[in-house]
């Protein structure tokens, strides 16, 4: 360790001197006053650069070397099947489980698995099945009128359309003959009045009952002609508006009713699936319920929704281990990368095959530290069983022909990392630039060499230590010392 230590003179005081020397002799002092000063300041700069270090407690060191580093993660995951065969609740809205087999089980194609509460369902049936029967007469009744619409058409253009066209030219007929005869009853008594048999009167009364025949000819043919352009198209035009209006109140009503019964349906088909049985042997186990819920999401007496997942049947020949890595490696994992997983009694070779691109989701319950889950695949092998822990290794960098040092030598500061060496001299502190570390060593890039001895734990036996571990660096009364790079 280095001190600089600064000289300041003392000021000169002019005032209250009793006598002034002057004259050569007075210059050579001065000369020489000067030359001693700087000959002591120098011998002060120059001293021994690394004053003795106090020790405080025992010193135990280490032999920096060179060779190879190592970085592995290791992490704790879980077992799970690669392909699991997910059985899920096909009843609709909120269910009751009151009854569900115990979790591991291994059972055959169409056993029992689970059963749910059929109350509710019971009087969903009841209830759809008596409204179906009620929109269906209701479609029945639209369709027999729809069907005494489209009859009503032509009921009217070939029955009561011709039945008044014939009752309407019959009266004309008539009405003509009528006028005819009239004619001929007028020219008669014209006759007869030219030879004076027929008085005025009658004349006049054979005349107006012409008129009245021919009136009586118009007014059939106007009416003849009405119903011809106007009454039948208007006829014709309400009973299709009828029509139209009865098969829309069909379509309604048998929408309505297919509807009806198809809810019925639904609902007789979830009563089925009331009762879940397993489409094939294998074994049976509960899913993961989620670590912020208190209670497992699969027992009796709870309450499961649709397309909930209740049961797992895993595929136990394709196995894998889901593992959370840590934020500040997962960067480093890559898929492809060897893994070592050891689970009891077995020691397996594993391969990164997802890492998660987000984080799950942290809390209370995973003390919000972030972690990314990362599956490795596994050989297939007996005896692997779903919920088996596993603790997974990962290489995730080699050093090769390096300077390594422990850990434990190293003193995070204000400055720096530092750490102290011993020395001929006594003990030295020396400022290092690491690299990649694992749990135990990290990589020297400056600072040291090997063969330099390393104090390990220096913070409990060597007082300067203490100083720049706990002291801001503002506050160090002591510069940093001119240290001699060391690169590797």
């Amino acid at each position: 360790m280095s001190t600089d230590v600064g000289s300041k003179p003392s000021p000169v005081r002019s005032r209250n001197v009793p006598w002034v020397v002057s004259g050569p002799w007075v210059t050579y002092a001065l000369l020489g006053a000067c030359a001693i000063a700087v000959v002591a300041a120098a011998a002060t700069r120059w001293m021994p650069r690394f004053a003795p270090v106090q020790i405080i407690g025992p010193v135990l060191t280490h032999t920096v070397t060179q060779g190879d580093l190592i970085v592995t993660v290791t992490e704790q995951g879980t077992l799970e099947s690669a392909e699991n065969t997910e059985i899920k609740c096909g009843v609709r809205g909120e269910n009751v489980i009151i009854w569900v087999i115990k979790s591991g089980s291994l059972v055959k194609a169409g056993d029992e698995l689970i059963r749910l509460d059929t109350l509710a369902i019971e009087d969903a049936i009841a209830e759809q099945t008596k409204t179906a029967h009620l929109t269906r007469s209701g479609a029945e009744r639209a369709k027999a009128d729809m069907a005494h619409a489209e009859l009503a058409i032509p009921e009217y253009l070939e029955g009561r359309y011709h039945t008044e066209m014939m009752t309407l030219e019959k009266t004309r007929t008539i009405a003509k003959s009528n006028l005819l005869t009239a004619q001929n009853m007028l020219t008669h008594a014209e006759t007869m009045d030219r030879r004076g048999y027929v008085s005025g009167l009658e004349l006049q009364e054979k005349r107006f009952a012409v008129t009245q025949a021919e009136l009586y000819v118009g007014l059939t043919e106007t009416q003849i002609k009405e119903l011809i352009d106007f009454t039948k198209a208007m006829e014709v035009e309400t009973l299709k508006g009828a029509l139209n209006a009865a098969r829309a109140r069909y379509d309604a009503e048998a929408e309505r009713s297919r509807m009806d019964a198809a809810r019925r349906d639904l609902v007789r088909d979830e009563l089925k699936h009331c009762v879940v049985r397993a489409q094939r042997d294998g074994l049976v186990i509960y899913p993961r319920s989620h670590r912020w819920k208190r209670t497992p999401d699969i027992e009796e007496g709870a309450t499961v929704h649709k397309d909930q997942t209740l049961l797992l049947m895993p595929d136990l020949l394709h196995m894998q281990v889901k593992v959370g890595m840590h934020e500040s490696v997962v960067d480093k994992i890559k898929p492809g990368m060897m893994a070592r997983i050891t689970i009891p009694g077995h020691t397996l070779a594993g391969e990164v095959a997802t890492v998660a691109p987000v984080t799950r989701p942290g809390g209370w319950w995973s003390g919000n530290v972030v972690k990314y889950d990362t599956i490795i695949t596994l050989p297939s092998m007996p005896g692997l069983k779903p919920g088996m822990t596993a603790e997974v290794e990962l290489i995730i960098a080699r050093h090769e022909n390096v300077v390594i040092m422990p850990l434990t030598a190293v003193a995070e500061t204000a400055q720096g990392a530092f750490c102290w060496i011993r020395t001929a001299q006594g003990i030295e502190r020396r400022a290092l630039e690491l690299g990649d570390n694992d749990r135990d060593f990290a990589v020297v890039h400056v600072g040291l060499l090997p063969g330099d001895e390393v104090v390990l734990d220096a913070l409990a036996s060597v007082e300067e230590a203490q100083t720049w571990a706990l002291n801001p660096a503002d506050n160090l009364s002591v510069s940093a010392p001119e240290e001699t790079d060391h690169v590797n």
